[in-house]
């Protein structure tokens, strides 16, 4: 069994080394105990830092596993259609993706590995019953989705989840094969994008509840979540 990571980087210079080395040691020694080989995939995507130069000084030192694709444009959903086309080129048969800023420690992702069992694809979230989030996030942060975005979710693509956009989901390949060249999404509403075409295919999805470290200095502003919106009627007209 092969695993192919896939971490999206925008301008992620000051925490994208810490990720790599603790998802890099952590899966290595899966590798030698369980037999799980491993890849991580780094897409950069418009970074107009340095994290170019970090990721490859990190590669260059951890010697073995750690590919990098650099994209001149911005986006999350463009960064990862990228990664599930280069991963397929593999012999890879899971698939998936992790955010960069160490939110999903690597034992949290591998409890992804160890649910995925006979259905399809296993997403974290944070919401569910028995998920912990350290720090405690404000309460407004999360009426407003439910109040308001996970309706208007359901209303379009009929999907229910507890959290469709936790940046930790994995896959068997045969999903990815089927979806990639469905994608269309390169920003934020990518994931919910990515949940309906999997129902739409048919594909079963398990949601598990996570450990989730919050991070300051998130990428998803107001205006961004207002872009969203617009986003998910658009990919409603386009499937």
């Amino acid at each position: 069994m092969k695993i192919s990571i896939i971490i999206p980087a925008y301008n992620e210079e000051g925490r994208i080394a810490r990720t790599m080395r603790a998802y890099h040691q952590f899966f290595l020694e899966k590798q030698l105990s369980t037999h799980l080989s491993f890849e991580l995939l780094i897409v950069l995507n418009g970074c107009k830092d340095n994290t170019l130069g970090v990721v490859e000084k990190v590669r260059d030192e951890l010697t073995s596993n750690i590919l990098i694709i650099n994209l001149p444009q911005a986006g999350k959903g463009l960064a990862i259609k990228a990664g599930f086309a280069d991963a397929l080129t593999r012999k890879n048969d899971l698939i998936g993706f992790v955010d960069a800023d160490m939110a999903t420690a690597p034992q949290a992702f591998y409890d992804l590995v160890l649910k995925i069992g006979d259905v399809d694809g296993v997403i974290a979230s944070r919401y569910m019953p028995g998920a912990k989030i350290t720090p405690e996030r404000p309460a407004y942060k999360r009426l407003g989705s439910r109040i308001i975005y996970e309706p208007y979710v359901w209303l379009l693509f009929g999907l229910s989840y507890y959290d469709y956009q936790c940046g930790a989901k994995l896959f068997k390949r045969l999903v990815i094969e089927k979806i990639t060249p469905q994608l269309t999404v390169a920003q934020w509403a990518f994931d919910v994008e990515l949940l309906y075409l999997c129902k739409k295919n048919k594909f079963i999805i398990k949601e598990i509840p996570t450990v989730w470290h919050d991070q300051a200095d998130s990428k998803l502003t107001l205006r961004g979540g207002l872009r969203m919106f617009s986003a998910l009627f658009k990919v409603w007209k386009q499937h």
